[in-house]
């Protein structure tokens, strides 16, 4: 599959969008919990969305500590530059919700990190449940 086909079909996910969008709003990296929370999605499906956009290239991992944070990569080419322009300019109408709830889940951060996990336990992967 090539470079185009692979990153439209990871930005064909409505959540897989959403994460990007949260990213590129937020303008700094992200952790898992902290795109559960903000998505209000359960976190095997965050989890497999952004393993998906990992592989396309679309997002970039860091771990630190129990944590892996996610951030945009540097953009490489003209199309990955002119998809991010594409997806910042989404309405802010469309994803309000998730931006409302990623404010809210960043003031929970202590000195700038991520160290709480998920606070919405009802979106959390249960053993034996997909």
């Amino acid at each position: 599959m090539d470079v185009y086909a692979a990153t439209f079909q990871a930005l064909s996910d409505p959540t897989r969008l959403r994460i990007v969008a949260l990213l590129s709003h937020a303008g700094k990296e992200l952790c898992v919990c902290e795109l559960v929370d903000s998505l209000e999605e359960p976190q095997y499906h965050v989890s497999r969305s952004l393993a998906r956009l990992k592989k396309a290239g679309l997002v970039s991992e860091r771990p630190e500590g129990k944590w892996v944070y996610y951030s945009l990569p540097n953009h490489d080419s003209e199309f990955r530059t002119l998809l991010m322009k594409t997806v910042a300019a989404i309405p802010e109408a469309a994803l309000r919700k998730d931006q409302r709830e990623l404010v809210k889940r960043l003031k929970l951060r202590t000195g700038g990190k991520c160290l709480t996990g998920p606070r919405k336990t009802h979106l959390l992967s249960r053993r034996g449940e997909q």
